[in-house]
């Protein structure tokens, strides 16, 4: 795999949360194309064990650790399963969420805190977690995945568009505090992607509604994005990409 694709990362590690499918899926592909021994973190052991066989069988390392990424202890068992493997972490890539829309009326407590903690929670402890190693080396790389809806904001979605627009405020926060360090930070904003995401809204009009949206135009592959998170953790060490907007050329709307 690194043979055929390329060697930027050649000797870099990388965390890939939500790698069982959809983006970090094809993130975790790209990075290890690119060189990278990529560790694969997500709830379910059977999709990280074939995705891990998927990488090594193209000549690319992977380590498969299943994550609950609410969870502290998991976090931290993440963390030093990396650092035990590898001694290093280089690229924290911060993809895993859910999307259960509803209007705000309708939404149960459960489903409001667990929003917010698989999508912002979870990713500000274990970058938390991530980034004394990375102050350690002096060298990082912090991917955030927030949304379009982080920054145009949808209807039926208090709790995602919070969730997301804190993402990406978190991520310029960050940056503030350790670019000085030699630590690069970057949010990237994905319009429609065909994922599975969409499996997660439980009301059944506003699921359709949005499925007609995305129906309505030629929706983004997660490759699509997994490219982008590529190009930007492959760029100098000088260079900080920190926002990156991408969404389907025909989509004008959220």
């Amino acid at each position: 795999m690194t043979a055929e694709f390329g060697s930027e990362l050649d000797g870099q590690v990388a965390i890939v949360t939500g790698a069982s499918s959809g983006i970090g899926k094809a993130t975790a592909k790209s990075l290890a194309s690119r060189g990278a021994s990529v560790v694969l973190a997500a709830r379910r052991e059977d999709e990280l064990d074939d995705l891990a066989a998927q990488i090594e069988d193209g000549d690319g390392d992977a380590l498969a650790v299943p994550t609950d990424i609410t969870g502290d202890d998991d976090i931290d068992t993440l963390v030093e399963r990396t650092t035990d493997e590898y001694g290093r972490i280089d690229i924290l890539v911060n993809n895993a969420g859910l999307m259960p829309l509803t209007h705000i009326v309708d939404a149960d407590r459960e489903t409001l805190q667990t929003t917010i903690d698989v999508n912002l929670t979870g990713l500000v402890t274990l970058t938390h977690a991530v980034v004394p190693t990375m102050l350690e080396q002096e060298s990082g790389h912090v991917v955030n995945l927030s949304s379009v809806v982080g920054r145009y904001l949808q209807a039926n979605s208090t709790h995602y568009n919070a969730a997301k627009a804190g993402v990406k405020t978190f991520g310029d926060s960050l940056r503030l505090d350790v670019a000085s360090e030699g630590i690069r930070v970057a949010t990237i904003e994905p319009g429609a992607v065909s994922t599975e995401l969409l499996e997660h809204i439980p009301d059944e009009e506003i699921k359709a509604g949005i499925e007609d949206h995305v129906g309505s135009m030629q929706a983004l592959e997660p490759d699509d994005i997994a490219r982008t998170i590529t190009f930007v953790v492959t760029q100098p060490q000088h260079v900080d990409i920190n926002e990156v907007l991408i969404r389907p050329t025909d989509q004008v709307q959220p």
